[in-house]
C-alpha cells in the first residue's frame, strides 16, 4: 500500500470553511458544533471546551514511546496533515488516570502495559525495514506495518507476547474514543454534540424528516465504508 492508496482525502472532500476538522476537509463544510454551545448547560459546555483549549500533556508514556505511537496514532486516523486531534494526549490522560472500560480479554495484559508493547512492537518492525524507529519510518512504510497490524499478520519478537488480532482491537478501542470524542471529529461527521439540555426533536420521527433545523447538510455522499472496500483498504 502507497501513500496515494492510503490519503485520507481520496475524494477531494470540500474544504472546511466553519469551524476546524482534521486536515480542514470535511463531508460538512460550513458546520461547527461549537456554534451551538449557546444551547449546552454549563456543565456540557466547559467539558466540551476543554477538550479543545486544554491538550493534556504526555506524562504516561516515556517519549521515545510517544514519538511512536504518536505516528501509530496519526495513521490509523489518516491524520496526514495539520490541524490533527492529539490522540494520543488524549489516550496518555487515560492511562496516566488509572482508568479503563471496566473490562479485558482473558488471555492480554493490562491495556497500560500492551500500550508499551504495541509501542515496542512498532518500533521493532520499523528497524525490520531498516528505519531507527516506527516514528522515523516513512509513510509508506509506517502504513504497511499498521495494516499487517490490523490483519494479525506482525511475527515475531514482542508480538509473541500478545494475541495479535485483540491487540489491535483493543489498541483501537482507545484511538476512536479519544479522536470521536473531540469536537473537531464531530465537525467532520456531522455529529450535532450532546444537544442538551435542547435535545433531539426529529430523531426518530419520520413525519419530522428526522433532521434537526441546526444539524449539518452533507456535501459528500458516498458510503465510507463501501469505498475503502472497493479499494481493497480494509
Amino acid at each position: 500500500m502507497n501513500v496515494e492508496e492510503a490519503r485520507p482525502d481520496p475524494h477531494d472532500l470540500p474544504k472546511q470553511r466553519a469551524g476546524i476538522t482534521p486536515q480542514m476537509v470535511g463531508r460538512y463544510p460550513t458546520y461547527d458544533v461549537l456554534s451551538q454551545t449557546s444551547h449546552w448547560d454549563e456543565t456540557t459546555r466547559r467539558v466540551v471546551l476543554d477538550r479543545v483549549e486544554n491538550v493534556p500533556p504526555i506524562e504516561f508514556f516515556t517519549e521515545g514511546e510517544a514519538l511512536t505511537l504518536d505516528a501509530f496514532c496519526n495513521i490509523v486516523t489518516a491524520q496526514d496533515s495539520e490541524p490533527r486531534i492529539a490522540v494520543l494526549n488524549y489516550i496518555d490522560e487515560k492511562l496516566q488516570r488509572g482508568e479503563r472500560d471496566g473490562w479485558r480479554f482473558f488471555d492480554m495484559p493490562d491495556d497500560d502495559e500492551l500500550w508499551r508493547l504495541v509501542a515496542r512492537g512498532l518500533d521493532e518492525e520499523a528497524r525490520h525495514h531498516a528505519h531507527d524507529s516506527f516514528a522515523d519510518a516513512p509513510v509508506e512504510t509506517q502504513v504497511g506495518i499498521v495494516h499487517r497490524f490490523s490483519k494479525a499478520d506482525l511475527h515475531g519478537g514482542v508480538w509473541e507476547q500478545v494475541n495479535l488480532s485483540r491487540a489491535f482491537s483493543v489498541v483501537m478501542r482507545y484511538v476512536a474514543q479519544a479522536f470521536y470524542g473531540h469536537p473537531w471529529a464531530w465537525n467532520e461527521i456531522g455529529f450535532g454534540g450532546p444537544a442538551y439540555p435542547r435535545g433531539y426533536g426529529a430523531f426518530g420521527s419520520p413525519h419530522l424528516g428526522e433532521e434537526e433545523s441546526w444539524e449539518a447538510d452533507e456535501s459528500a455522499h458516498y458510503d465510507p465504508v463501501r469505498d475503502v472496500r472497493q479499494r481493497g483498504l480494509d
